[in-house]
């Protein structure tokens, strides 16, 4: 079929006169509208002179003389061609006056825009070019490639010669390349530079020094030729050639990519959409379409081209064949065009491939930055009950898994444009090689992407389920990871293993689904260029269209360039399906409800007397819940005032304290504060880092207040225990860090903030006595005399102080007064008094009874000095979470770097990926599958193209019935290898990606304590979250790519080496060139993924920190400090990720030039080689091979770094499968009675402690016996050993020397499951898993419903768990947090009550509870315990006094050893120093309860 219109002589000057005429018309109305406005806008001229005065200097960049010599080049180029047509040079056209007008017309033009960069003067300091010159110069390239591919269509077809006007036009062509570069970027890049001085900086020497500190991007100064080839990466690979980088030698980002920049910007377009739609909740999408337009037009521009470029050759494929055919009539001249046709459709297609990839992965990471951005920001915001219905685990996710599936969405996007251009391109090329035939192989590809529907629909219901699966999995593995200590402690961690076995299953069985069908999808696009070809070719037959080797070939090489759209759609199908279910996640995310910005009014403090005023206030964590959390709520506290909130268990004592934050929903009434506010929540909040930053808490560090604030929050002593003092690092949450020094740490936070109104929530229950009165002496009524303090507490004896009380009881204000006037109403505050007064009686009883009747006067100064000495040398090691000893060791560092592999990945990290599942016996049948593929795809395209016909005259061989039949049955093997191969793949990666999975959660849950002590969770879950998702769905397909890519490349170069050897003379050394290229490129790539992937757990940590203490960041307005934290660590991230990323295009860059390299070598030896050496067909067949070599090359290269790259995950999950693990939990041969413990008595023999093998001992010889049926009380001071004894008897740490022996048998000797279960602990710090009352009570499954209802009686939950309509199917949500600390606590007595063991030891089990409580938990134990041995530690006196034997620890020692009536006879025991402290600080207020009794 013709296209005549393609073949007029004059078609290039009607394209030329139309795009000039068009120009010209749109410059003169835009030099009318220039004209006409000054009449309205009269005022410009002045300041446009004003502009000139002060713009004296000018600076031009090189980009604007650019401009200027190609605009030259190019008029002088058309005032040549003019100049030949006036000699009489001939043309193409018959038509004299079109060509002299064209060419007039292209004078002028050309003269108008040089004319026009010439007279550009900037107003801004960089000023981009107009509009319409970037038009222009963009339309005169595409008319020069158009009038170029017109010349050499016309040469090759009427067999002429090229003419000097056919060069001419070459030669233009590059000037107009750089044009259409300059037109893209757009500016000028011209910098002013004003000498008036105003610009001038003022400080000179400091402007040197940011810009020293500052590194420049070399991205973001980069010329236009390093920006198409990537050489400004070259500095790096220099660097990263010799050493392992790290990560301060690698260079900034660019502004317009760094995230405190992209933040802003897609904030900008969330408020536009928010002022279009006029809604609160503006569209995700539209923001997102907003922020990435400009950006991806410019990749779509790229990607187009790209595209189109890659079809010329298989367009060229039918003429070159023709070519070889009639050599003898045809000039090699025609030849050389041809190649040149080829070479220079793949250079084009070469630069414009990388420019779009960069690009897209460019757009990736500023869509990512931006979005991990606003993630955080909103869970800074999250109010509480959105924070409920989303865990950290979930929250997590959205950063890491989904972000990264829209920004792989966005890596796809511009296949959404090239798809239409292949497909309608190829058809084109079929169009004109086999007519009518094209129809068909158009139905049978739609056909083929149809199938893609069904495929597409179940892929993304398989997505869905996969992520839903992956949250519930991540969040059971936070919270195991979270509660370690507890699950070991109760011997919990198998039956969590199982549950985060049984959760993997689940997800595993959604993956088994989505990859089979996957590889359902690749048999069917693997298969598709077989299917179109036999479809059109039958048609083609059928129709009798006469199948020449040339129009096969074509057709060949035009299928397989279709493979790429076809073979592309389902990957973009599937992650639009995957992006869109990720987007719609962030997107509801995004749109959760907030805390209240109006729940709290700010008052000037100039503006009343009142610092805090709440009237009519009523306040509800569930705002749709009936029942209010606070209701009638009338509070007003004056300046100064201390205030005090005391009431039971679950009364909303902590609720009152944040609706004055603002922190849970108001409901109605009115909350006013004036002055700024500091808040101590009940659990500590720690930041990982030092002492003094948690302290400081971004405030400037001021020497004489910091001193004033850690004296008066008892932290000196501390500081003398650690080498490094308060720079010692805090682990994560705080963990080597006693309970008691926590607390006091955030204490000094909230008192180093220097703020007008404290909020303090039970802050003296994880401290002992002594330190609790010195910090309400020194801290409260000291350095906080003159602020407004609001205290809740249990601790009656805190209460005289206050100037008001205020009683809660059930969500009310029941009682507020004085401490007098309460006691006069005689209502439910006498109940909380009379409790801890009976506590008190106790002591005092048993001090009283050994004293004689004339008491010694207590010398406190004698007394405190006794017990510093005492307590001088205080064992820093032994902490509530132990492990706080490797911090004098390691200079105070206790968390450590995170460990990074350095060189290149060791060849056993592949090997054991490999071999991992059936010893690697499955990788062999893959290969042979993929080679048999490869094998039958050369053979049956080898066979169209020797059995079919050179030309139409010709006769084939064979009938074309046979010739077709041989060939599907060839095709239709080859689709079935395919199958087998994808099958083996899926089968194979996800089986190892299981046993992976497997071996890395029983290594690390059986890890012993000091492991997670001393490894931040976020490190754990990025393993178990990001690397364990690429190993599930990527590395087995990356490397079998590998593999696939290297047996493709041999069947090509075979393929071309059967038609010329000699490309092998080519070939070997650009090949070696290559490797050379790869081995250069490996180790910088190699760190820079490493460091990316490392620099990922900070911002997973940093972000789940805040998280945890988001009322704490917004109580102290610190967001914005944070969120800074956060846009850095994104930066730190970004960097190596995006300079991988470039190191990724310089490679493919340069690889891609080489095979171009060969590829034209070959092309010109075949048309240099005389007729009749080879077959022409046979030649056209390597020339279709040929055509895919560059992408083949780079793509081999290009897997096997990929591979490498993604292998870093393997080795990364390797690390944590082999950590060192804990004893054995059950030792068969070993293993105690079924009743041991009967007694439970505990005997300790010469027992050391030491908490690592270089470190001294924190326990030195305890020798002591406790007897069974007995109670026990451990006392001493903080950092005594206490919690360390208690952690020896349940083998959280080994001893060092001596034993435990329980009952006669000693329990080193036994399995951890075994010990470890018979054993009962209420813990200090109370723990509840996200699930069910049932749940929490009874984790595996072993008790009656009614001995659980039984259970909550005696603890005191019984008629608050009744009262919730689900009964013991009650939710509880992540931590417990819609459960009071005190409720929390009463439950870890309920699993005690339950589990009934001989032994239990309370560790400051009653800390979190009123007077009240405790006196009834007590009588509990002592009831229910009373045939049982109970060890108890407290800082609570009254709860050991009642002992039957007291244990004091003083240095890791034992210090004293006896029943307590023994103990205080002894004037100088360490236990009758502390009863003296105790009754001291509670005589005043015995005596004031005395007096109104």
């Amino acid at each position: 079929m013709d296209w005549p219109q393609l073949h007029s002589p004059c078609l290039r000057e009607h394209i030329s006169m139309g795009v000039q005429l068009g120009f010209l018309g749109i410059l003169l109305l835009h030099f009318l509208r220039k004209c006409v406005d000054p009449a309205f806008n009269g005022g410009t001229k002045t300041t446009d002179q004003g502009k000139e005065d002060c713009q004296i200097g000018l600076k031009f960049s090189n980009s604007y003389k650019a401009s200027m010599v190609c605009s030259t080049l190019l008029l002088g180029v058309h005032i040549s061609m003019l100049l030949m047509l006036l000699n009489g040079r001939e043309t193409d056209c018959n038509s004299i006056v079109r060509v002299f007008s064209a060419e007039v017309l292209q004078i002028i033009a050309w003269a108008i825009s040089l004319v026009a960069v010439y007279r550009i003067f900037p107003s801004r300091r960089y000023v981009k070019f107009p509009w319409i010159i970037r038009a222009w110069w963009l339309c005169s390239f595409l008319m020069s490639i158009a009038c170029i591919s017109l010349d050499i269509s016309f040469r090759i077809t009427y067999h002429g010669h090229l003419r000097l006007r056919d060069y001419a036009d070459l030669f233009a062509l590059l000037p107009s390349t750089f044009l259409l570069a300059i037109s893209v970027r757009g500016k000028t890049c011209i910098v002013f530079n004003a000498l008036n001085g105003i610009t001038d900086p003022l400080l000179q020497e400091k402007s040197g020094k940011d810009s020293d500190s500052k590194r420049e991007s070399p991205y973001g100064k980069a010329t236009l030729l390093q920006q198409i080839t990537f050489s400004w990466l070259t500095p790096l690979f220099a660097v990263g050639y010799k050493k392992p980088l790290e990560q301060d030698e690698i260079p900034d980002l660019d502004v317009k990519d760094s995230a405190g920049f992209l933040s802003s910007s897609f904030d900008e377009n969330l408020n536009q959409v928010k002022e279009k739609e006029r809604s609160t909740n503006p569209s995700i999408y539209k923001a997102i379409f907003l922020f990435i337009r400009k950006k991806a037009a410019i990749n779509a521009s790229f990607a187009v081209t790209s595209a189109a470029a890659s079809y010329v050759g298989p367009y060229l494929i039918d003429d070159f064949v023709n070519f070889l055919t009639k050599k003898n009539t045809r000039s090699l001249q025609s030849g050389y065009l041809l190649a040149l046709g080829f070479l220079g459709a793949k250079t084009v297609e070469t630069i414009a491939q990388r420019q779009w990839i960069f690009g897209a992965r460019q757009l990736g990471l500023r869509l990512r930055a931006s979005m991990i951005s606003h993630i955080y920001k909103k869970g800074l915001l999250l109010s509480s009950q959105s924070r409920q219905s989303h865990t950290s685990g979930e929250i997590i996710n959205y950063m890491s898994v989904d972000i990264q599936r829209i920004t792989d969405f966005i890596w796809y996007l511009n296949y959404i444009w090239m798809l239409p251009i292949q497909i309608s391109l190829a058809i084109y090329i079929l169009q004109t090689t086999l007519g009518l035939g094209s129809m068909a192989a158009l139905t049978a590809t739609l056909a083929v992407m149809a199938c893609n529907i069904p495929i597409t629909r179940y892929q993304k219901r398989y997505q869905t389920k996969i992520m839903e699966a992956k949250d519930n999995r991540m969040k059971a593995t936070s919270e195991v990871l979270r509660n370690m200590k507890i699950l070991k402690l109760q011997a919990w961690d198998t039956e969590f293993l199982r549950k985060i076995e049984s959760l993997r299953k689940i997800e595993y069985n959604c993956l088994w689904k989505s990859l089979r069908l996957s590889a359902i999808s690749a048999f069917v696009f693997w298969g598709s260029p077989t299917f179109i070809s036999v479809v059109t070719f039958g048609a083609c037959m059928l129709m009798g269209i006469q199948l020449t080797a040339g129009r096969v070939l074509s057709a060949l090489a035009t299928f397989r360039m279709l493979q790429d759209p076809i073979f592309n759609l389902p990957d973009l199908l599937s992650v639009i399906a995957q992006g869109k279910v990720s987007a719609d996640r962030v997107a509801s995310f995004l749109q959760e409800a907030e805390i209240q910005h109006d729940a709290t009014e700010y008052v000037p403090r100039d503006q009343g007397e009142y610092a805090i005023s709440i009237d009519d206030g009523r306040f509800s964590w569930d705002s749709d819940s009936s029942n209010p959390t606070l209701d009638e709520i009338r509070l007003k506290v004056k300046r100064g005032m201390k205030v005090a909130i005391c009431g039971t268990v679950g009364s909303g004592k902590s609720s009152l304290l944040s609706c004055i934050l603002g922190e849970i929903q108001k409901l109605s009434g009115t909350v006013k504060i004036s002055g700024a506010k500091a808040y101590v929540p009940q659990s500590p909040w720690i930041l990982t880092g030092n002492i003094r930053e948690n302290i400081l808490f971004g405030n400037p560090y001021d020497s004489v207040r910091y001193y004033r604030t850690v004296k008066s929050c008892a932290l000196l002593k501390d500081f003398e225990l650690f080498s490094c003092g308060d720079l010692t690092d805090i682990g994560e949450r705080g963990i080597n860090m006693s309970g008691g020094q926590k607390q006091r740490i955030q204490i000094a936070r909230a008192v180093y903030h220097d703020a007008d109104i404290y909020l303090f929530d039970d802050p003296f229950s994880a401290v002992d006595a002594h330190t609790g009165t010195q910090l309400f002496q020194e801290c409260l009524m000291g350095i906080l005399k003159d602020k407004t303090v609001i205290y809740v507490t249990h601790q009656v004896e805190f209460l005289p102080a206050a100037d008001i009380i205020l009683v809660m009881r059930n969500g009310r204000i029941e009682q507020a007064g004085t401490f007098s006037e309460l006691l006069k109403q005689n209502v439910g505050f006498e109940a909380l008094v009379g409790a801890h007064s009976e506590a008190l009686e106790s002591v005092l009883a048993v001090e009283n009874s050994r004293r004689t009747s004339q008491d010694p006067e207590p010398d406190d100064e004698s007394n405190t000095e006794s017990t510093s000495k005492s307590n001088s040398s205080l064992s820093q090691y032994d902490s509530d979470h132990d492990l706080s000893v490797e911090i004098s060791e390691k200079g105070g560092k206790f968390v450590q770097d995170e460990e990074r592999e350095k060189g290149s990945i060791g060849k056993e990290v592949y090997w054991s990926y490999l071999t991992i599942v059936k010893g690697g016996a499955l990788v062999p049948c893959i290969i042979l599958a993929q080679s048999l593929f490869q094998i039958l795809q050369v053979v049956s395209n080898y066979w169209m193209a020797w059995s079919s016909p050179p030309t139409s005259d010709t006769a084939p061989e064979f009938g074309m019935s046979f010739i077709l039949l041989v060939y599907t049955l060839l095709s239709i093997s080859s689709s079935l290898c395919v199958l087998v191969r994808a099958t083996l793949v899926a089968i194979t990666g996800l089986s190892t990606a299981q046993k992976l999975f497997t071996n890395m959660l029983h290594s690390l849950l059986r890890a012993p304590m000091a492991f997670f002590d001393s490894t931040p969770t976020g490190r754990i879950l990025n393993r178990a979250s990001m690397d364990q998702g690429v190993i599930d769905m990527e590395i087995a397909q990356r490397l079998g790519w590998c593999a696939f890519s290297i047996i493709q490349i041999v069947g090509t170069i075979a393929v071309m080496s059967q038609v010329a050897w000699e490309v092998f003379v080519i070939f070997i050394p650009v090949t070696a060139v290559c490797i050379w290229y790869q081995q250069y490129y490996t180790p910088t790539a190699r760190e820079l993924a490493r460091l990316a992937g490392i620099q990922q757990a900070p911002i997973l940590h940093h972000f789940s920190e805040s998280l945890a203490g988001a009322a704490t960041i917004r109580s102290f307005d610190q967001q914005e400090r944070f969120y800074c934290s956060n846009l850095d660590l994104i930066d730190n991230h970004s960097r190596p990720w995006f300079h991988n990323v470039s190191a990724m295009e310089w490679l493919s860059f340069r690889l891609n030039l080489l095979s171009n390299f060969v590829f034209a070598f070959s092309l010109v030896l075949l048309v240099s080689l005389p007729q009749g050496v080879i077959s022409p067909s046979i030649a056209g067949l390597a020339v279709t091979y040929g055509i895919n070599l560059n992408v083949l090359q780079a793509s081999v290269i290009w897997n096997i770094c990929n591979a490498e790259n993604k292998m870093i995950s393997i080795e990364r999950v390797l690390q944590y499968s082999s950590v060192t693990s804990e004893a054995p939990l059950v030792l068969e041969g070993s293993r105690p009675p079924n009743k041991w413990p009967e007694l439970g008595a505990i005997c300790f023999k010469d027992l050391q402690i030491r908490y690592a093998e270089h470190l001294p001992s924190v326990l030195k010889n305890i020798n002591c016996t406790f007897p069974g049926r007995k109670k026990v009380g451990v006392v001493g001071r903080t950092g005594s050993g206490k919690s360390t004894l208690i952690q020896a008897l349940f083998r959280i740490v080994e001893p060092r020397e001596g034993s435990i022996i329980i009952d006669d048998v000693d329990i080193s000797k036994i399995g951890l499951q075994d010990l470890r279960s018979r054993l009962s602990i209420i813990p200090q710090d109370p723990t509840m898993f996200e699930g069910t009352v049932r749940g929490n009570l009874d984790p595996l499954g072993q008790y009656s419903d009614y001995e659980i209802w039984e259970a909550l009686e005696k603890c005191q939950l019984g008629d608050v768990v009744r009262a919730k309509d689900e009964k013991l199917d009650s939710p509880v949500v992540e931590n417990g947090d819609n459960w009071s600390m005190g409720q929390r606590q009463l439950f870890c007595l309920g699993r005690a009550l339950l589990k009934k063991s001989r032994i239990l030891v309370l560790d400051e089990a009653t800390a979190s509870v009123d007077s009240a409580t405790d006196g009834v938990i007590q009588k509990i134990i002592s009831h229910e315990f009373k045939d049982r041995t109970v060890v108890t530690i407290a800082h609570r006196i009254h709860t050991v006094i009642d002992s039957d034997l007291v244990l004091v620890l003083s240095d890791g020692r034992v210090a004293e050893y006896d029943t307590p009536a023994r103990l205080l006879e002894r004037e100088e025991s360490f236990f009758s120093k502390l009863i003296k402290e105790y009754s001291m600080r509670s005589q005043s207020f015995n005596s004031l309860t005395n007096v109104h009794a």
